[in-house]
């Protein structure tokens, strides 16, 4: 009888803790990659309607035709101008990787960019090295250990990216390379050892112009753009 009603109570037990923690499916998620196409958790838009096939009808009979081919000149309108150094470079990115597309990488690189900026104040090293080329990231580091060993903390907050226009694109060997110019605005505030700001504001709103540069591996499976070189300043 003991038995019974021990067996019962591990029961319970196992029950209450499922309902309260939940359960793992194996098709957790990890963080979202700031520089992958589609919408968060890597479902690609329409990806269901992909066995589909719609079959003629007097509705669709009747539709407006498509929009004729963008003209090869005007492909990167409103990114680049046409016959451009910078529209060359992208059809190049393009050629040597068909998924590419304009918007889907600076939605990513503004997101990255904040990333960077805020993860190199709160020194937050794992996000930084996921980010950043190796030698991009072996200057930060050495960065954050001069303000740590002088005991600084640097308090930044994201007010805006004003924008992010192409400077530059094309393909270094194997690798893709887009340079931006972002303008953003934001609070930047440096403490010293007791607390006192000892550079910038810490409720003033700054203009920041940067010029940076990212790369990607066309020949590997990893979508994600890496920082390799950074410009710019107040």
């Amino acid at each position: 009888m003991t038995t019974i009603i021990f067996a019962f109570l591990a029961a319970f037990v196992v029950w209450k803790l499922r309902s309260v923690l939940g359960t793992r499916t194996g098709e957790e998620k990890p963080p979202r990659n700031p520089f992958l196409n589609g919408p968060p958790g890597g479902a690609r838009a329409g990806a269901s309607d992909a066995k589909v096939i719609p079959l003629p009808s007097a509705a669709n009979a009747n539709a407006a035709p498509s929009a004729p081919p963008v003209a090869p000149a005007e492909r990167w309108r409103p990114y680049a101008e046409p016959d451009s150094k910078v529209s060359a470079g992208l059809d190049a990115i393009a050629a040597a990787d068909p998924s590419f597309a304009v918007q889907p990488f600076l939605d990513g690189a503004k997101s990255a960019y904040e990333m960077i900026v805020v993860s190199f104040a709160d020194g937050d090293r794992p996000v930084l090295q996921n980010l950043l080329a190796k030698d991009v990231y072996d200057s930060f580091a050495a960065a954050l250990a001069e303000r740590e060993k002088r005991g600084e903390k640097v308090e930044t907050t994201f007010v805006a990216i004003d924008n992010a226009a192409i400077a530059d694109a094309g393909m270094r060997g194997r690798f893709a390379e887009i340079t931006l110019r972002f303008s953003a605005q934001m609070i930047n505030a440096t403490r010293d050892s007791n607390g006192a700001v000892i550079d910038g504001s810490a409720d003033k709103v700054v203009e920041v112009n940067d010029t940076w540069s990212f790369a990607r591996d066309v020949s590997s499976r990893d979508p994600n753009w890496k920082l390799v070189s950074t410009g710019g300043g107040h």
